[in-house]
């Protein structure tokens, strides 16, 4: 599991101006997966919500520690507002000096 997982943290910006965002540089390219999905801009607090039951209920597998603290990978199936369903990766970081797995990304698994 990943630790901390109740205390684990979906920032706002991440969810609404990159993973939903259709002009972001990168995010433009996930957006459209998860707009399949039925997630939109104006409910981005439904996906949010459904990242942090991943995080809460997946299997964590740890990555390689960086300069900021140890990464995680969390994978599972997202049911989106449509009803359709699809696996991703979500990564996490765990910041030295702290406890609470902060969201990095998620992309399609």
């Amino acid at each position: 599991m990943l630790p901390c997982a109740d205390r684990a943290v979906v920032e706002p910006a991440k969810v609404r101006d990159y993973l939903l965002s259709r002009s972001h540089p990168v995010g433009r390219f996930k957006s459209s997966v998860f707009q399949a999905l039925g997630y939109t801009p104006e409910d981005w607090e439904r996906l949010r919500d459904d990242l942090l039951t991943l995080a809460r209920s997946g299997q964590a597998i740890p990555g390689r520690p960086s300069p900021y603290g140890q990464k995680f990978e969390v994978s599972g199936s997202l049911t989106g507002p449509s009803g359709r369903t699809a696996s991703f990766v979500s990564v996490w970081l765990v910041r030295q000096g702290t406890d609470q797995p902060m969201f990095v990304t998620a992309f399609p698994g």
